[in-house]
C-alpha cells in the first residue's frame, strides 16, 4: 500500500522571504510539489526548482506598507488567484533588552509581523470568498520562549503564533487553513553569528537533542503538508520543527 502524496499541481503559491535560507527551500520544495511558484524578496532573481519549472521572481519591500500595497495591486493585475500564502520572511536584530534600539524594533515589527497581518488579510480575503485556501506562517521556538538578545524578534515571533490563531478561528468554517511551523535552529544566514561563535553554538546544541543545526529542507516539507489537502483538518496549529528543542 503506497500512501498519499504532498500533490500541489494547479495551485499558486507566494512565498515571502525567498532569496535564501528557510524561504529558498520552501520555494523549491513547493514547486518540486507542482506549485505555480511566486517567490517574494527584496533581491531575488528567477531559478528553475528541481524538478518543476521556474519560480517566478517578484521584488518587494516588506518594511515598506506603499511598496506592499503595489505588490498586492501587481499580483491582482499579474497573477492567478493566490492559493497558499507562506509568511515566511524575516529580520533579526541582536542586542541587550536594556539597549535594544527603537528603530530595530519597529523594523523587526514591520518586517516579521506587520506584513504577515497585511498580506494574510488581504490575499485570505479571497481565499475566504472562494472557500478553500492555505496560509502556513513561519513562527519560531521563540514563539514559546523568550530568547537571549532578540526582545523584538521573540516579541513578533510570539504574536506570529497568535495570529495564526486568530485567524484560524475566524476563516476555519470558510475552508481556509491557518497554520503555522516554528523552526528551532536552522542553518541558515539569520543564525550565521550563533554558528560563528564557537561557545554559544556548543551551548545551543547541547540543549538539541538530536545534537545537530537543522537544514532548511527539513523547516521546507512540514510547510508543504501543512499547504496540501493532507492538512485539511488542521486549524491554527503551530507545529515545532525543532530537532526536538522544545522538548528538553
Amino acid at each position: 500500500m503506497t500512501g498519499p502524496e504532498i500533490d500541489l499541481s494547479g495551485r499558486t503559491a507566494l512565498v515571502t522571504g525567498a532569496s535564501r535560507g528557510i524561504g529558498q527551500a520552501i520555494a523549491a520544495c513547493l514547486a518540486t510539489c507542482g506549485a505555480q511558484v511566486i517567490g517574494l524578496g527584496t533581491a531575488i532573481e528567477s531559478r528553475d526548482s528541481r524538478d518543476n519549472g521556474p519560480i517566478r521572481p517578484m521584488n518587494c519591500d516588506l518594511s515598506d506598507r506603499a511598496a506592499i500595497k503595489a505588490l498586492l495591486d501587481r499580483l491582482q493585475a499579474e497573477a492567478p488567484p493566490i492559493d497558499i500564502l507562506v509568511n515566511n520572511a524575516g529580520i533579526i536584530r541582536r542586542a541587550e533588552a536594556a539597549d535594544h534600539a527603537t528603530e530595530d524594533w519597529d523594523a523587526v515589527m514591520a518586517v516579521n509581523l506587520d506584513a504577515a497581518f497585511v498580506l494574510t488579510r488581504d490575499l485570505g480575503r479571497a481565499m475566504v470568498a472562494r472557500g478553500r485556501g492555505k496560509v502556513v506562517n513561519v513562527a519560531s521556538v521563540l514563539s514559546f520562549q523568550g530568547g537571549i538578545l532578540v526582545p523584538s524578534y521573540a516579541a513578533a515571533k510570539g504574536a506570529i503564533a497568535q495570529l495564526t490563531r486568530a485567524f484560524a478561528n475566524e476563516w476555519a468554517p470558510h475552508g481556509v487553513n491557518v497554520n503555522a511551523v516554528a523552526p528551532g535552529y536552522v542553518a541558515t544566514d539569520n543564525t550565521a553569528a550563533l554558528q560563528a561563535d564557537p561557545d554559544r553554538e556548543a551551548a545551543l546544541l547541547a540543549r538539541v537533542p538530536a545534537g545537530r543545526w537543522g537544514r532548511p529542507e527539513e523547516i521546507a516539507w512540514p510547510v508543504a503538508f501543512l499547504a496540501s489537502d493532507l492538512a485539511g483538518f488542521m486549524h491554527g496549529a503551530v507545529v515545532p520543527v525543532d530537532g526536538g528543542w522544545l522538548a528538553r
